[in-house]
């Protein structure tokens, strides 16, 4: 394995850790906006319909995954303009 990805990986987990934590704020708040409940539905909160459910569950991915995708490439990057290296 190459010393740069060795010494990214320790970067790439703590981005994991805040992208999901900035992840998290936006879809909570996302999900207010939408005019829901304070919580987003679990898939057996047995009060809660199919739609509203599966909608929470779509938004919930999205973000997530866009969320993620932004900060690590934004990890990147930076890694490359500090190292020269690309970590992947």
């Amino acid at each position: 394995m190459k010393a740069s990805k060795l010494l990214y990986k320790p970067v790439g987990l703590t981005l994991g850790a805040v992208s999901g934590l900035i992840a998290s704020a936006l879809f909570k708040q996302a999900w207010k906006t939408l005019g829901h409940d304070e919580d987003a539905p679990d898939a057996t909160d047995e009060e809660r319909t199919w739609g509203e459910v599966v909608l929470a569950a779509a938004l919930q991915g999205a973000i997530f995954a866009t969320v993620k995708a932004a900060v690590d490439r934004g990890g990147a990057t930076a890694t490359r303009r500090l190292t020269g290296t690309w970590p992947g």
